[in-house]
């Protein structure tokens, strides 16, 4: 599949696709939309709407993309959590005993 650009479609478009993709997925895992509903805690209307693109909620594709075994499809979007100065200042303070 060729990547998506920001500039060239709609967000309805990038629905569509993603939905497509979703769908994709799931024909590749021989997967029914009833099986993967089950298996992820869906309803088989939030896995079918999922395809067609109607929006998804982040834990629903969290859940349809672990069952597919592709959850780290979304490691672009969670970049590594920096750790907060209070933590580190926390952390000096527990080693030296203080």
């Amino acid at each position: 599949m060729e990547a998506l650009s920001h500039t060239d479609v709609t967000d309805r478009e990038v629905m569509q696709e993603l939905g497509h993709r979703l769908r994709a997925l799931r024909e590749a895992q021989r997967l029914t939309r009833v099986e993967t509903a089950e298996r992820a805690g869906l309803s088989r209307r939030t896995v079918s709407r999922a395809e067609e693109g109607h929006n998804p909620t982040l834990l629903t594709l969290v859940r349809m993309l672990r069952l597919y075994g592709r959850l780290g499809a979304l490691e672009d979007f969670l970049p590594e959590p920096e750790v907060s100065p209070m933590a580190i200042l926390r952390d000096r303070r527990g080693r030296s005993g203080a």
